[in-house]
């Protein structure tokens, strides 16, 4: 396995550092472990696979992006809640979003909004948990182990890729929940080799993805020869050993060979290969050519793809934070679903936008214990009684609000949503059983949701 060292990301109000040494989910096929990387995959699998062709990205905000600022604004509440700015219309009357979103507000018809989702925790280890696995099982941040596999760790485990030579799990630039790495996006009980593939960041100059990169030495061509030495080896002893095993440790050698020599993964990598025009409509920042990816990986054949958009634990200098942050997401979503639609993609890529928790309906006065407005202009604090999740593409409709929140952005008014509601309607976008088990290390099945219904409204 490889270790790359991505640098920080930055402190959570927890003050840890969070240095992410990333683990990288597939070493290559240098390594001698790949092939049984892809035999453990497959035979992990316990149910059948979805007729279904469909995708999912997962945009994940780390750090708890706040529900009153972006896609819940309250203009009648009293000032302190109502917070910086203002609401504005969108294409479809009644979903009012922020300012800062005027190109998402061109797109409303694409995408809908869960606003009553909720999960009742401002930890953002509980948080985050139940969002991405969507059980409690006492983490916080006292106890901040992952306890159940993430849910594109399941998705790869039950679907694996929609095409072969291309990794079903992959995360961009990275994946981590809460600084840890892969944290609850990781496979857990299901295995390592279910955890996601790490592409690097696809926004630097001459972008390549370290995971296919070969070992020193080793070239393409004595790749070739090594597995032509291998093929020969094997037709000799054909006539010793015709059993089954023998027969499906060729195929995952074939499949390791692919993935790794194929053109298929690496064309999807190739990210230069989009127009200027493209990429700039996406954003020339980590965000928004992470985000451009994605649909890249989608397109030639991942199934579950996580981008990450970290740092957003903004209890202080919100204004500062948000007109930094906000267009950078507004940018990337719009012109995501705009590209998926374009392509005749966005049926068949349902599209995910969400964080651990939200933040705190009432502002606080901007001092983090100090002088009011020390810290810059107020923040919010952690909230998980009142949170939103945008959810798009992949037969879901378009143009839906879901759920309302009283008047003051605190709980749920209207169609309460848990995270087992979110995750029960991406499994039936994929053609995946919400009704799921899992046998846990002592063998004992478990329900991979605790309430399996899916959103109606949306499907």
């Amino acid at each position: 396995m490889f270790s790359l060292d991505l640098g920080s990301s930055g402190r959570y109000c927890d003050g840890a550092s969070r240095r992410d040494f990333l683990r990288i989910g597939v070493a290559g096929m240098a390594s001698l472990g790949l092939p049984d990387v892809l035999r453990a995959k497959a035979t992990s699998a316990q149910s059948p696979t979805s007729s279904k062709n469909t995708s999912v990205i997962l945009i994940w905000l780390d750090g708890g992006p706040g529900h009153m600022d972006m896609y819940d604004m309250k203009p009648d509440a009293p000032a302190e809640y109502r917070g910086i700015w203002k609401p504005i219309r969108t294409k479809v009357p009644g979903f009012d979003i922020t300012e800062l979103f005027p190109k998402q507000a061109q797109v409303t018809d694409k995408f809908s909004m869960v606003r009553s989702l909720y999960h009742d925790t401002g930890d953002h280890f509980a948080g985050g948990h139940r969002m991405l696995t969507t059980k409690d099982m006492g983490v916080s941040g006292a106890n901040n182990a992952q306890k159940f596999p993430g849910i594109g760790a399941i998705v790869n485990r039950e679907l694996g890729s929609r095409v072969n030579g291309m990794p079903g799990y992959t995360a961009t630039p990275h994946a981590a929940s809460i600084g840890i790495a892969p944290g609850y996006f990781g496979a857990h009980m299901l295995g390592a080799q279910h955890d996601p593939f790490l592409t690097g960041d696809p926004s630097v100059a001459n972008f390549q993805v370290p995971n296919l990169n070969l070992a020193n030495g080793l070239t393409l061509e004595k790749m070739e020869d090594r597995r032509s030495l291998l093929t020969h080896f094997d037709n000799k002893r054909k006539h010793l050993d015709t059993h089954p095993t023998a027969q499906a440790m060729d195929r995952f050698g074939r499949e390791a060979y692919e993935f790794v020599t194929g053109p298929t993964a690496r064309e999807a990598f190739a990210i230069s290969k989009e127009s200027t025009r493209l990429r700039d409509r996406y954003g020339r920042d980590t965000w928004g050519q992470s985000t451009l990816l994605a649909r890249r990986l989608v397109e030639a054949g991942s199934t579950f793809v996580t981008v990450h958009f970290g740092g957003w634990d903004h209890h202080w200098d919100l204004k500062t934070g948000y007109e930094n942050y906000l267009p950078k997401v507004d940018r990337a979503v719009s012109a995501l679903f705009t590209d998926l639609d374009d392509r005749g993609l966005l049926d068949t890529t349902l599209v995910v936008l969400c964080g651990e928790f939200s933040r705190t309906p009432k502002m606080n006065d901007g001092g983090n214990g100090g002088a009011p407005m020390s810290q810059g202009t107020p923040g919010r604090d952690h909230w998980g009684s009142a949170m939103f999740c945008l959810m798009g593409g992949g037969g879901v409709k378009g143009g839906q609000v879901v759920g309302s929140t009283d008047r003051l952005g605190q709980r749920p008014h209207t169609r309460a949503v848990t995270p087992s509601n979110i995750h029960a309607t991406i499994y039936q976008v994929l053609g995946i059983d919400p009704k799921l088990q899992l046998l846990d290390p002592s063998g004992r099945p478990v329900n991979v949701l605790d309430d399996p219904e899916p959103i109606s409204e949306l499907l």
